[in-house]
């Protein structure tokens, strides 16, 4: 990228900080506990809404990891879980009534937000339905890994995001509140993935796997980009440009090797499909509140109606992190 380019770049990031701060006023305080978080904390971002019955093995997942505080942004829900956040000892949340969609999907919400707590600190920005894994995390604490990404001066580590799916009908095992998704959601894809490059981020974007096999069969290149780059060592100065499919600065993006070899990767597994998903879908579509006129959930709600299955016989069933690696969809890279 020349001169003019980076200009270019710097000049957006600029402006995704401008409306970030701008966006900062519909934000409500709800509890604040950040004064809590020490220097080295590890933190969790996420937005959310109406996820009550998903949070009680969300926090578990990501305490027993090694995070030790938890940001939320709340966009209005009406299930309980603002509350139930705001009671535990480890989180802060502040919620809003405004539109997801005018926050660019709500990411001018939490960049406000990782700039004003997550300076410093290394970040780990999901949604409740996606589950890191990383090289080793079977046996090692998250901080194992920042700290091996601080001592290698890697500030950002990528995780492709994996869709996990029953084996027959999605609405047919009942998700139970604490339960560990994995054990109804427990296939996915091992194949069917494209990848190419963002010249214009620098970063990877990949698609593929259930959704465009089977809601995006016909315009398999509308299906969900499933390239993350969800831990980063946080300064305020960065931001994140769509979800957190990429960032800016640009050298954040790079997070693969084009020298022949592999950096470090994980997975995110995605326990979207589970029996909530079909009201998830309708609800979400009804509120018009996601990317392109949410095509999206247009495509989730069409197929819902034909009761999809997204077991077929290709499907992997989920052992542990070196099963991925194997597959090529992870990689430990040179931390051993």
């Amino acid at each position: 990228m020349g001169i003019l380019g980076s200009y270019r770049r710097r000049i957006e990031r600029q402006r995704f900080r401008v409306r970030a701060f701008r966006k900062r006023r519909e934000l409500a305080e709800v509890s604040n506990r950040t004064r809590q978080i020490q220097p080295c904390d590890i933190i969790v971002f996420s937005t959310i809404r109406n996820e009550r019955v998903r949070l009680p093995y969300f926090l578990k997942y990501y305490r027993d990891m090694g995070v030790n505080h938890f940001v939320f942004v709340d966009n209005d829900s009406d299930d309980g879980s603002r509350e139930y956040i705001a009671a535990q000892p480890d989180t802060s949340i502040w919620t809003t009534k405004h539109s997801y969609k005018t926050a660019r999907f709500g990411t001018d919400w939490l960049n406000w937000l990782l700039s004003k707590y997550g300076h410093g600190h290394w970040t780990l920005t999901v949604d409740v339905d996606e589950f890191l894994v990383f090289p080793f995390s079977d046996t090692r604490p998250l901080r194992a890994l920042t700290d091996w990404l601080d001592a290698s001066s890697i500030p950002s580590f990528s995780a492709m995001l994996l869709d996990m799916y029953p084996k027959g009908r999605i609405d047919a095992v009942s998700y139970e509140e604490g339960q560990d998704p994995f054990e109804i959601a427990a296939w996915f894809d091992s194949g069917n993935y494209t990848i190419s490059k963002n010249d214009r981020y620098a970063n990877l974007w990949i698609q593929g796997g259930p959704r465009a096999r089977t809601f995006f069969t016909r315009n398999p290149e509308r299906a969900p980009a499933m390239n993350k780059i969800p831990l980063v060592k946080w300064d305020r100065h960065y931001t994140y440009v769509s979800s957190t499919h990429m960032l800016l600065p640009r050298v954040l993006n790079k997070v693969y090797d084009v020298g022949g070899g592999e950096k470090a990767s994980g997975c995110l597994l995605h326990a979207k499909f589970l029996d909530t998903f079909g009201a998830k879908a309708k609800e979400e579509l009804e509120r018009g509140q996601h990317y392109a006129n949410s095509h999206e959930y247009k495509a989730y709600h069409d197929a819902m109606e034909r009761d999809p299955d997204l077991w077929c016989k290709w499907s992997e069933k989920y052992i542990n992190w070196r099963q991925l690696e194997i597959l090529g969809l992870m990689s430990k890279g040179n931390w051993a």
